[in-house]
């Protein structure tokens, strides 16, 4: 049952590198991003628990909130940076003067 449960995990990294590799925006390859992270997350906390060590949940989860951080922090890079595009952007009543 975890050899399938481990399978599963990887077969997800795959097709989530597969569509960060492959999307067509910005947003679609930090999802995919985000769920490489979430699936290393939950393959450490898998690996803990085969090994018997606990402490390895208590890296997952630390892993886990760093990778809800960062992907907040480049969104609101990317939202900043398109949102300083359009102001700087000339609209359409200075192109008819």
């Amino acid at each position: 049952m975890l050899a399938a449960a481990t399978l599963a995990l990887l077969v997800t990294v795959g097709l989530a590198l597969m569509r960060a590799a492959l999307g067509p925006t910005v947003f679609d390859r930090l999802q995919a991003c985000s769920t490489v992270g979430t699936c290393a997350m939950l393959l450490l906390a898998l690996l803990g628990f085969l090994d018997g060590r606990p402490e390895f949940l208590d890296i997952a989860l630390v892993y886990g909130l760093l990778n809800v951080i960062g992907v907040i922090a480049v969104l609101k890079f990317f939202l900043q940076r398109d949102s300083n595009e359009a102001a700087n952007r000339p609209s359409s009543e200075d192109a008819q003067s």
